[in-house]
């Protein structure tokens, strides 16, 4: 995740108040750093550096800046390698400008403004954003007006920050998706990624909204809407003796936050795969041949076993591997058949996991392959395995794993893509449809997040009070379903159970009575007709029924159930990513509701490093 600071004083050199508030920004993970501010003639002056604040520092003492407005940016590298000319801020004579997240629509924008004489000098999306501004304030528009004009073509998830030459009092921010703090101090104003970055400077703090923009002064800050309106936001008080760590960004609990980042975490994880000149994807190269191997292991232990469960379906169904999923902590002690030549996966967020970290040296013993997927560069799992895929969830702290998750996810689909095309399974134009879909993900899963009130109400009326919940699904969409079951379990300490939506004749169906709520996950795909066969099995026998599905699904129901969460229709490709977050947010409010501690819910650990 990048990390974002503006400043604007009265008097005060802002350049050490920046590099103050980079240096707070480092946990989030950077491997280059810039700044840019005004001179007293109105100049837009600029250093940038690849690796540690360090280097950038360095450059500093070599070149010393002043001004009293300024931005500052630390980069983790999706578009475009770690280098300086890819890092922020990005510049042109008349604007600056810092982001963090991703431009979905940068292709075609960039397209536009190559035809219009822009010249690119960066590998990066952002950089869309500037020029976009340059050619708005070219056209005559001022820059509160060119920043409307800016956020309408705009799409993903960004935050942004302006820095406009000639303007020695004045910077403009929007956020859309990634979160942007304002900070009120005593003569300066500030701008942040979170309360990290403005904490310090700050008396107050305010979190802005989805579509937000703000115009900063060093006296204060006027918030606006996407239609240029003035608006208020809540402000929260700065105690003074607060040590700052890793904050929350305004949001009650970091779960919530969390799940918020998903789409941006989504798209950062993609970038990572994508070739964007040619549209494809590419594993990044491993040591061994990854699409020659005769037969893959996927171990995992929680919501990353789910996630490797959904994988299986995707890399059998295209590359027609055949896939093994293996529950880290029973996996070994069982003397496994291994495929000679096969290729062992090991899944983990922390990649700290003692089960999955005893799995994978089981596993290299016996000459396996390896390969770890991890969230976290340098853990243990990174370092022992021969190759390794990172997701781009940046740091997750709520012990139940959202963001982690879904990026897990969006590996998994990627890897199954790129692998079926290296087999000769996938020509071009469904390789292209794919990744299309692909891209589309963030979007989506925004409009999932703005659906948050209607799934609150089914936990609070539906989830919350109940004893028992059933979690069913059917294809790639069943792990989900035990994806959603673990999550409830996890957080509202409520018994929740996940089964094959075919199964519940077999058995589970003996538990359902008007006090277990059912939940039910059934994108319109060709499985829906039998997954509706066993919801009216549920319902004829009194359970309640939460429907989670689109509206077309919706309307081919025989009667109302109890609750429903309606989503967009998606391709049947991308529904156990989009179909992750309605679960993690009934688990979520079921827990709110009844009063659990959401972040540290009781006998977890984050990183389970004991067996």
């Amino acid at each position: 995740m990048c990390g974002i600071i503006g400043l604007v004083a009265k008097n005060d050199n802002v350049v050490p108040h920046i590099m103050d508030g980079l240096k707070l920004l480092e946990y989030r993970g950077y491997d280059s750093a810039g700044l840019a501010v005004l001179d007293q003639n109105g100049a837009i002056n600029r250093l940038r550096a690849s690796g540690k604040i360090s280097s950038l520092a360095s450059k500093l003492d070599e070149t010393p800046l002043s001004g009293v407005v300024g931005i500052g940016h630390t980069r983790w590298a999706t578009h475009g390698p770690a280098t300086e000319s890819n890092a922020h801020p990005h510049a042109t004579d008349n604007v600056a400008v810092i982001h963090n997240g991703i431009i979905e629509n940068f292709m075609e924008l960039k397209s536009e403004l190559i035809s219009l004489g822009h010249q690119f000098e960066s590998q990066t999306d952002s950089e869309v954003a500037l020029r976009l501004m340059h050619q708005k304030l070219l056209e005559g528009f001022g820059p509160q007006e060119a920043t409307l004009e800016v956020l309408s073509r705009l799409e993903g998830a960004f935050a942004l920050v302006f820095l406009f030459a000639d303007r020695p009092n004045l910077l403009i921010g929007a956020r859309r998706g990634s979160p942007l703090a304002v900070g009120y101090g005593h003569n300066i104003m500030c701008l942040g990624s979170d309360a990290m970055a403005v904490g310090p400077l700050s008396r107050e703090i305010t979190y802005l909204e989805d579509d937000d923009w703000v115009v900063i002064n060093s006296q204060g800050a006027v918030i606006r809407d996407a239609t240029g309106r003035e608006i208020r936001r809540p402000t929260q008080l700065v105690d003074p003796n607060f040590q700052f760590s890793l904050g929350k960004s305004g949001y009650r609990h970091f779960m919530l936050k969390e799940m918020h980042e998903q789409p941006q975490v989504v798209g950062d994880t993609l970038s990572t795969l994508l070739d964007r000149p040619g549209g494809r994807l590419a594993i990044p190269t491993l040591p061994f041949d990854l699409s020659q191997s005769p037969r893959l292991n996927l171990v995992a232990c929680g919501t990353s076993y789910y996630a490797a469960l959904v994988g299986k379906y995707w890399l059998e169904r295209l590359a027609r591997i055949p896939v093994d999923v293996e529950v880290a902590s029973e996996f070994r002690y069982r003397d496994p058949v291994l495929t000679e030549g096969g290729v062992s996966v090991f899944i983990s967020q922390s990649g700290e996991t003692a089960d999955t970290l005893a799995a994978l040296r089981h596993c290299r013993s016996v000459g396996q392959k390896i390969l770890s997927i991890v969230n976290v560069k340098n853990s243990s799992l990174d370092r022992e395995a021969q190759g390794t895929l990172l997701t781009m969830a940046g740091p997750e702290f709520g012990v139940a794993s959202t963001k982690a998750f879904t990026a897990q996810l969006t590996l998994l689909a990627a890897m199954a893509i790129t692998l079926a095309v290296q087999r000769g399974l996938m020509d071009r134009t469904e390789e292209t449809r794919l990744v299309r879909l692909l891209l589309e993900t963030p979007a989506l899963m925004a409009e999932v997040l703005n659906k948050d009130d209607d799934i609150k109400q089914i936990a609070k009326n539906i989830i919350a009070p109940a004893r028992d919940v059933l979690y069913l699904g059917r294809g790639h969409i069943f792990p989900v379903a035990l994806e959603g079951a673990l999550k409830l379990k996890e957080l509202s300490y409520i018994h929740a159970e996940g089964y094959a939506a075919g199964e519940i004749k077999h058995g589970p169906i003996a538990l359902v009575d008007e006090t277990v709520p059912v939940v039910i996950l059934a994108p319109s795909d060709h499985l829906f007709p039998k997954t509706i066969s066993s919801l009216e099995e549920v319902r004829a026998r009194g359970g309640q029924v939460v429907f989670m599905g689109d509206r077309r699904g919706f309307e081919r129901l025989n009667s109302e159930p109890a609750g429903s969460i309606l989503l967009s229709q998606v391709d049947p490709f991308l529904a156990p990513i989009i179909y992750a977050i309605p679960v993690q947010l009934l688990a979520y409010h079921a827990a709110v509701f009844k009063g659990t501690d959401v972040d540290q819910p009781r006998n977890l650990a984050k990183s389970v490093t004991v067996e």
